[in-house]
């Protein structure tokens, strides 16, 4: 827990962690977070971030879910960051304040935005900056109807996502990072961000992808 103060308001925010004990690597972890918190309410409007980011969070539950009956090989620390909306401060906050060594962390997955997409278009940022994160996820096949897309990791800075997340403060430490998300879309911190226009077969197929991604990186992945 942390507090801080924004435009003149306290706010004591609280990062949600959860640790998943790795079967032959339990003193390398990787990172599974997406931020829990959202634009709050702005002139009486609810603003409820259904894609933005209850859709990672949600994402994460059903890591929790599949890793009851499937440990992981790799140690796993589940991490609902708060306070991403006022600047990461969550992310910063844990990678400031590790509760594990940093040199210990071999991985962050960060998910924040996947449950909808018109061009069935998920995004994977961060393997431009390590060539064997590039290589395993290169040559993982496309799952279900989801196109998992490398990039947006370079060139414009506007089209360059590295510090559009929380993953951004794991980038900051030389931790790599893999971050998923799709494209800005018109309900994007607005209040009609809501369940409704969620799209659930591409959101299902998504988790899918994510998953097998990380299975993938669990079983070849050592970062030194």
């Amino acid at each position: 827990s942390f507090s801080f103060t924004e435009k003149k308001v306290d706010y004591h925010a609280t990062n949600v962690l959860g640790l998943i004990k790795g079967t032959e690597l339990p003193n390398s972890y990787i990172i599974i977070s997406a931020h829990y918190d959202h634009e709050g309410v702005i002139n009486n409007v609810i603003y409820n971030g259904a894609d933005d980011n209850a859709s990672g969070v949600s994402a994460m539950f059903s890591f929790a879910e599949y890793f009851k009956n499937n440990p992981p090989k790799h140690s796993v620390i589940l991490a609902a960051f708060d306070a991403e909306e006022f600047g990461l401060l969550g992310s910063k906050y844990f990678v400031q304040n590790n509760i594990v060594p940093l040199d210990a962390i071999k991985l962050n997955i960060n998910m924040d935005m996947i449950s909808r997409s018109d061009n069935n278009e998920l995004f994977v940022v961060g393997t431009r900056y390590n060539d064997t994160l590039k290589q395993l996820v290169s040559n993982i096949k496309a799952t279900r109807d989801v196109k998992l897309i490398l990039g947006h990791d370079g060139g414009d800075k506007k089209e360059n996502w590295t510090y559009s997340s929380d993953h951004a403060s794991f980038y900051l430490e030389n931790i790599p990072f893999l971050y998923f998300g799709v494209a800005d879309h018109d309900d994007y911190h607005e209040p009609i961000d809501d369940f409704k226009n969620i799209h659930p077969k591409f959101y299902v197929d998504a988790m899918h992808t994510i998953l097998t991604v990380f299975k993938t990186i669990d079983s070849a992945f050592n970062q030194n």
